[in-house]
């Protein structure tokens, strides 16, 4: 069953909310279609041992729960069982009490498929619909859906369970971070986590994989069939969580109907409620192996208390110490909270995780230096987990067109790849589809995801590529040899910011349009006023506050008469001049009260001396003041010497304002030029269009 197979049952599905409207919405068609497909899954799958298992409920209906259950199980084959005489075929054959009897067989399963059901709240649309005589119908249309194994595969069912989810979100005009990964795309990423892993080979090797935002499960099942198809012996321990009930449903309808332990798909928050903290023991969760596509673009406002507070108290022993990102993208959060969870290192060589997850480009360059995503880079750059970055083909997912980006960490990298990092644009590997799903428009081809494996293991630098894409001129196929692949030191991404400052230059005079600008300065208006109650106390303090003002005005008088509103560019020549007018009068300035008189009386100018500071230097301007940033690999003052200072020579950097920070620049390190049209070209194209415009009008003017 191909991917287009799937989209048309999960077309075939939907198509029973036909039955449903009036009484429900669009929006609400998934509270129906999502718990029964799942429920009649469960039917098809139960369906070769339903006797063995009533007739075990006969035998063994006096032991106890726990003997009764692992003898149900067995007789299932399952790790669950339905112990009602009842099947979909069978509640048809009372129509006046199928709710009643619905509700009886779904009560009848084991307790692991009760919660999935409960998380759907199944119960209360079995009454809408048997309210509406809505009921019958459509159990009647599920009870002719082959869901058998026979027909649809485990993988085959989670492409249907993620489509439905998909047609469902759309309905509900949800977000377009809330989307599913293609697994296309997932068969990427896990080959290119374990491709590398040589120890994949050896006999009943377990490895523990893990998904913080596993959704439907999609992600976890591929990575597990990826291992048994490459070692039969192997033994995968799927570990994930999930916010949404409805996921975390399917996902673990999956699980159990496959086998695998489901109470290892954690219900909940993986930020405020970490389903994986800490073990039994009191020792904290590690994995082999970890990968999520987390939603892009999501804001984290409701996280935010508890993940500032682990920040706080925690630091780096927490998740978050390095950094939080941007409160509208909590992407970032968990990579970090995936880092938290590698395993260290033995002394050996063994040990180490590896993590693969899907990114958009916002986490490869917001924020600026010092700020929380450009930490948080700094973090993982220089600790060295940052093994590979992969461009993806836009238009790859359902829910979203954005372009996407696949990162590969560890924290055991292979030597040759110790402190480095590798870049793969494999934004031109895609086919195009035969028929879009929503937004999803391309694919990869087994073989590309083949070859991006080999470019990855290759891992060098300048490596190519015969990439065949549309002549921008001619409009035709064309075929150019593209760098695909290049290798950076870690210091390549990043850089210094640094302040650039300039001298604060201003020009002074006692003239009366600027001595009438004291009387706004705060300081000068404070010494009027008074803290104390009303009264005497505060009469008298606020009438030899209105004295020493009126000694400051004559003061000023006095300068304006000695300099004759003469502009005077030296700040320390006026500061002079003012404290011998002001010491004429019996008046000695206090330091805020000199700095009120300067505001007010001085102006900026370009071509006055610079102003000095208390320790001698220059006291910056902060309205020229500026910032560049200096890559790692380039010394401050020859960037300086070459960039800035034939342009003003009397700059400086600050450098106790100087900031480190990283970022990856993607699209310019594989920024490829295209020369503009030739101007024929264009003159022939405008006079096509004049043409079409003068005819246009004459059939509207005729």
């Amino acid at each position: 069953m191909n991917a287009q197979t799937h989209s048309e049952l999960a077309n075939f599905i939907w198509s029973i909310c036909n039955l449903l409207r009036g009484p429900y919405k669009r929006n609400e068609y998934r509270k129906v279609i999502l718990p029964l497909t799942v429920l009649r899954r469960f039917d098809c799958v139960l369906a070769d041992t339903k006797e063995d298992v009533l007739a075990a409920e006969r035998l063994h209906a006096k032991q106890s729960e726990n003997v009764r259950h692992q003898l149900l199980t067995d007789a299932a084959q399952r790790p669950f069982y339905n112990t009602s005489p009842f099947d979909f075929a069978r509640l048809l054959d009372d129509p006046n009490q199928i709710a009643a009897n619905l509700s009886a067989y779904i009560h009848a399963y084991s307790p692991n498929v009760r919660d999935v059901m409960e998380r759907f709240d199944f119960d209360t649309q079995i009454g809408r619909m048997d309210e509406k005589d809505l009921l019958f119908q459509v159990v009647q249309r599920f009870d002719g859906l082959d869901l058998s194994p026979q027909r649809v595969d485990n993988m085959q069912m989670g492409y249907v369970f993620e489509e439905l989810i998909r047609i469902g979100a759309e309905q509900s005009n949800e977000e377009a971070g809330e989307h599913f990964t293609p697994r296309e795309v997932i068969r990427l990423m896990v080959s290119l986590l374990l491709s590398p892993e040589a120890d994949l080979g050896k006999p009943h090797v377990v490895k523990t994989i893990y998904d913080p935002a596993c959704g439907t499960g999609g992600m976890l099942t591929v990575a597990e069939r990826f291992l048994r198809d490459h070692n039969a012996d192997t033994k995968p321990h799927l570990f994930g969580q999930d916010i949404n009930d409805e996921s975390w449903a399917v996902c673990q309808s999956d699980m159990l109907i496959k086998g695998d332990v489901a109470d290892r798909i954690v219900l909940g928050d993986s930020f405020t409620k970490d389903g994986y903290k800490r073990r039994a023991d009191d020792t904290p969760w590690t994995f082999d192996y970890m990968l999520a596509n987390p939603p892009f673009g999501v804001e984290w406002k409701q996280q935010r208390q508890a993940i500032e507070a682990e920040r706080d108290t925690f630091g780096h022993q927490g998740r978050f110490g390095a950094g939080l990102p941007r409160i509208d993208d909590g992407s970032l959060l968990f990579l970090q909270h995936m880092l938290s969870k590698m395993q260290p290192v033995a002394v050996d060589g063994t040990g180490g995780s590896r993590i693969a997850i899907v990114f958009n480009g916002s986490p490869l360059f917001t924020g600026d230096a010092g700020q929380g995503a450009s930490n948080i880079r700094k973090w993982i750059i220089e600790n060295d987990w940052l093994e590979a970055i992969i461009a993806l083909p836009d238009q790859l997912f359902y829910n979203t067109g954005i372009s996407t980006y696949i990162w590969i960490l560890t924290n055991r990298k292979e030597e040759r790849r110790r402190g480095k990092v590798q870049l793969i644009d494999a934004r031109e590997f895609y086919e195009k589809m035969r028929r879009s799903l929503g937004d999803k428009r391309n694919e990869l081809s087994s073989s590309q995801i083949a070859d991006l494996t080999r470019i990855h293991g290759n891992f060098t630098d300048g490596e190519t590529r015969d990439i065949t894409d549309e002549d921008p001129i001619t409009h035709e196929p064309r075929t150019r040899s593209r760098v695909v692949s290049k290798v950076f030191d870690n210091d390549d991404f990043g850089y210094r910011k640094i302040t650039v400052e300039r001298p604060l230059r201003l020009n002074f005079a006692a003239v009366p349009e600027r001595i009438a600008r004291v009387k706004d300065q705060t300081t000068y208006i404070n010494l009027a006023k008074s803290k104390k109650s009303a009264g005497a106390a505060h009469d008298a303090e606020v009438a030899e506050g209105q004295a020493r003002q009126q000694a400051i005005r004559d003061a000023l008088e006095t300068l304006a008469e000695v300099t004759g509103g003469e502009i005077i560019k030296d700040r320390e020549v006026f500061t002079a001049r003012l404290r011998a007018a002001a010491e004429g009068r019996g008046l000695k300035l206090l330091a805020p009260e000199r700095k009120a008189v300067l505001a007010a009386l001085g102006e900026l100018d370009p071509d006055a001396a610079p102003c000095e500071g208390r320790n001698g230097k220059h006291e910056p301007d902060t309205g020229l003041r500026d910032t560049e940033n200096v890559p790692f690999g380039e010394d401050v003052a020859a960037f300086m010497e070459r960039e800035v200072l034939p342009h003003v020579p009397d700059a400086w950097v600050d450098d106790d304002k100087t900031k480190i920070g990283y970022e990856i620049p993607f699209n310019r390190h594989f920024y490829v030029y295209e020369p503009p049209r030739p101007l024929e070209v264009i003159e022939a194209d405008l006079k096509g269009l004049e043409t079409e415009i003068a005819q246009l009008l004459a059939e509207v003017t005729a």
